[in-house]
């Protein structure tokens, strides 16, 4: 009996025991306390399971799987439907960090909603989760990178403000216990292309000087003045070094330096580029190693981290170290409270209506106006009249609503596009509409799809399936005798009964040669899309994004062909699928110019595209290369357009849709007005059409400097800042950084500042007068920029405040800007810091960076 009893008493104390809370179970503690009491319990095998971007689970601890890589660029991406804000290029020509914040309190907020929601349905997958790799706060050195259409342009200050406003819309509160989500501040560091050599770069040419005033200054905000909790190292070596494993980098600067305390993060294969590309490790065991010495606690795919056992084994690196970079990314996790209930954490609430919700449409259409940025305006031509009776819009980006989405982006439910914008001011039967012309290519395709048949029906068969794998039954076959233009974008179907997701497609028919000759097959597709030629494949394309390819094919007369393309919808991505095929003849104007002689003024909406401009991209066409451009002119084939257009006798409108710079010297003689529309985003056809009616007045400035032409810049690959940006150009650009045009007119009047001398560690606030001297009320966009006197190596100026001013026609505002005492810190070349130096100072206000737009103020540090 006794024995009974003790047994049974031993088993109800372990009942009690096994419910009692452990410490990281308790949400009282700490996060990083909870963190640390984990990572006792944890082998080292769960360890490196955790460093991955796919977070491994651990069933026995209750860790559930989590994944580090999703993304919310401008907009919680690679899903939808969500709100899809303008390209970040874009939103810093609005240098309104204020509405931005905003922004991304709505992204984070969508995120959220989105998240909650998934987790009822799945476990965690890719892009779904609650680390988000953004902002890119790189400095847009160079307008032939690709890639410079995600940051915030060209100046370290105005990066700087925009990054911590994003950093702050998506992380929440900083008192809140719970973060809403964590950003990432990317990519660390000296990092801006060329998008094809980033693999092996070693980038060395970095003075000092460009390394602190140019390159980090972003990088420094987000860490100190947002507490940015995450931060991804770049693919290149930065003095022989990857950055991914740069000691001082990682080490020295981010965490001794500045105090970071949280996880670094790496880019995409940039470990396994240690011994793959950068040959500065001998293995994947050597490579991990020097990662996580050096600080880098979570890597993205490749998978070198499974070799850290191996390394620890080898005494390369300790399991404490180990043990130091789990607690990093746990404590972040405990941060989210996604390993507490969620009846704890207020994020876990938010719904799904928030999701595209009237408020962020009208966010998104707010966004989209202050993005446009006029650059020229002769004659007042613009705003247009709405009782104009014809308006021809001609030109490739017009009637393209994918190329308002930018990249690294979300699926709008749905978009404005611009053709679509101007029929809300003008009614269709106004419009004269042609594409005019390709973006780059200077022929059309003949299609020749009329002219194939198969079992007796003309056109090609579509067949689709709800599956992957073309397994039965079939969804529905269709007959189709034009040109393949299918997407998915805006929740719509390639077929009736289609899913959107998990499906595929064949389509077949054969077509036989009348002349030989050669037949062009053009395709583009987001997923995967397989050419087959007679039963043989000749070609396969296909990825995230929506590129053209083109295939050429010498056909014999009398033969026959059989075509069929096989098409598959991957992961989670957008479908798309373009498909056409023919004889290319040369490109004429004679019938566009026939088309709108009835029309006094033509929009011609051109520019490029994220189908050219972006990461790493499999585009070779001239002017382009990788992602990256080799040129910056306007394609020829729109420039020959316009010029033809012009010698018609049309006055031209011209709508530059890109993430990037573009020299445009014969467009300013060829066009009467020209407006910088970037990827304005869901509703950027609505905001062009407000601004080219006059429903709203244009404030967007330039984030950065648009060359003359490609001549001005310095070789793509060399990083010293000399004679780039408008901070170190020696020639006059075309369009100045800070420059935009508006429709009125705004005088900037005579500054005081409270004090004309002053010690090093004192704020001072300038006071200037902004009038409206025009008959439209309008936004002002005060800047002001500091040029250290007496520092020949300096730049000729850089940006230290700016403010946006709504002034009613007629009147004049009083502008106050607080400049505190780091307004006026640069490099000291002494000792290689930055600091506040005594000397003389000239401050330099107004409405661009154009010497000719500012006026001069002189100050003392003693």
């Amino acid at each position: 009996m006794k024995t009974k009893i003790l047994i049974g008493a031993g088993l109800m104390w372990g009942l009690i025991a096994s419910a009692q809370q452990l410490p990281y179970q308790n949400p009282a503690l700490s996060s990083e306390a909870r963190a640390k009491d984990l990572v006792t319990r944890l082998t080292l095998k769960e360890k490196v399971g955790l460093m991955k971007d796919v977070s491994e689970a651990v069933p026995r601890l209750g860790i559930k799987k989590f994944n580090w890589w999703s993304e919310a660029l401008h907009g919680y991406a690679n899903q939808g439907p969500v709100t899809v804000f303008p390209e970040p290029v874009g939103m810093a020509a609005s240098f309104d960090d204020q509405k931005l914040f905003h922004v991304f309190d709505a992204v984070s907020d969508e995120a959220r909603a989105k998240n909650n929601e998934y987790r009822k349905q799945v476990e965690s997958q890719r892009f779904h989760d609650l680390s988000v790799w953004t902002p890119n706060v790189n400095i847009f050195r160079d307008p032939r990178w690709g890639r410079g259409q995600e940051t915030y342009g060209e100046d370290p200050y105005l990066t700087s403000r925009m990054g911590v406003s994003v950093v702050k819309g998506l992380q929440g509160p900083a008192d809140a216990k719970y973060r809403k989500l964590l950003a990432c501040a990317k990519h660390y560091a000296v990092h801006s292309g060329p998008e094809w050599s980033r693999h092996e770069m070693n980038v060395t040419d970095v003075t000092p000087r460009d390394l602190w005033e140019t390159y980090l200054p972003a990088f420094k905000s987000l860490v100190q003045d947002a507490d940015v909790r995450e931060v991804m190292c770049a693919y290149q070596r930065l003095d022989d070094e990857p950055c991914c494993g740069n000691s001082r980098l990682l080490g020295q600067i981010l965490r001794e330096d500045w105090g970071f305390k949280y996880l670094v993060v790496s880019d995409c294969g940039a470990i396994t580029d240690f011994y793959n590309s950068h040959h500065s490790s001998s293995d994947a065991t050597h490579a991990s190693a020097k990662a996580v010495l050096s600080g880098t606690d979570v890597e993205c795919v490749g998978y070198a981290f499974d070799k850290i056992p191996d390394a620890v084994y080898r005494g390369l690196i300790k399991e404490k170290d180990i043990n130091t970079s789990v607690v990093r990314l746990m404590t972040q996790r405990f941060e989210l409270g996604e390993m507490d209930k969620d009846e704890l954490v207020p994020w876990t609430k938010i719904p799904l209506s928030v999701v595209n919700s009237e408020d962020h449409q009208k966010l998104a259409l707010d966004m989209a106006r202050e993005t446009m940025t006029l650059l020229q305006n002769n004659n007042n031509i613009l705003p247009l009249s709405k009782s104009i009776g014809k308006l021809a819009v001609i030109g490739p980006n017009a009637n393209d609503s994918q190329m308002l989405s930018g990249n690294y982006n979300g699926t709008p439910l749905r978009t404005i596009n611009i053709l679509e914008g101007i029929k809300t001011k003008l009614g269709a039967d106004h419009v004269i509409y042609d594409a005019g012309c390709d973006l780059t290519d200077d022929k059309i395709t003949e299609s020749l799809i009329g002219n194939c048949s198969i079992d007796g029906k003309k056109g090609i068969r579509a067949t689709y399936w709800n599956n992957r794998n073309f397994e039965s039954p079939t969804v529905i076959t269709e007959q189709l005798t034009a040109p393949v233009a299918l997407t998915t974008f805006g929740a719509h179907q390639f077929a009736q009964g289609v899913n959107t997701q998990d499906f595929s497609a064949k389509y077949e028919t054969v077509y036989k040669a009348s002349v030989t000759g050669e037949l062009v097959f053009k395709l583009e597709a987001t997923g995967s899309a397989e050419l087959f030629i007679n039963n043989k494949q000749v070609f396969r394309t296909g990825s995230w994004r929506s590129l053209p390819a083109r295939f050429p094919l010498q056909v014999e007369a009398g033969k026959e062909y059989v075509i069929e393309l096989r098409y598959k919808q991957l992961n989670n991505w957008t479908a798309n699928l373009g498909f056409n095929f023919g004889k290319e003849i040369p490109l004429t104007y004679d019938g566009i110019i026939e088309k709108v002689k009835d029309a006094d003024i033509v929009v011609f909406v051109g520019g490029i595209s994220p189908k050219l401009e972006g990461e790493e991209m499999p585009v070779q066409l001239p002017g382009f290369k990788g992602g990256d451009r080799t040129d910056i002119e306007l394609p020829a084939v729109q420039r020959n357009c316009i010029e033809a257009l012009r010698k018609a006798g049309k006055k031209i409108v011209f709508v530059n849709c890109s993430g990037s710079a573009i020299a445009m010297v014969p467009e300013t003689q060829n066009c009467d007005a020209i407006l910088q529309a970037w990827y304005a985003g869901e509703s950027g056809g609505q905001a062009v059409a407000d601004v080219l009616f006059g429903d709203y007045n244009p404030s967007g400035h330039l984030p950065v400097t648009f060359y003359r032409n490609v001549q001005q810049l310095p070789d793509f690959s060399d990083y010293s800042m000399k004679g780039r940006t408008y901070r170190y150009l020696k020639s006059a650009p075309l369009f100045p950084f800070g420059f935009g045009l508006s429709y009125t007119t705004f005088n900037i009047g005579e500054a005081k500042l409270t004090k004309n001398n002053i010690t090093k560690g004192e704020a001072i606030q300038l006071r200037v007068p902004v009038a409206n001297a025009g008959k439209t009320d309008g936004t002002e966009l005060l800047q002001v920029y500091i040029r250290k006197v007496d520092d020949p190596d300096g730049a000729s100026k850089t940006l230290r405040g700016f403010k946006r001013i709504p002034v009613s026609a007629g009147k004049t505002e009083m502008v106050t800007l607080d400049l505190p005492p780091k307004t006026f810190e640069f490099f000291d070349p002494t000792d290689a810091v930055v600091r506040v130096s005594p000397g003389n100072y000239q401050l330099l206000y107004g409405e661009s960076s154009d010497p000719k737009d500012l006026k001069s103020i002189q100050l003392t540090i003693r």
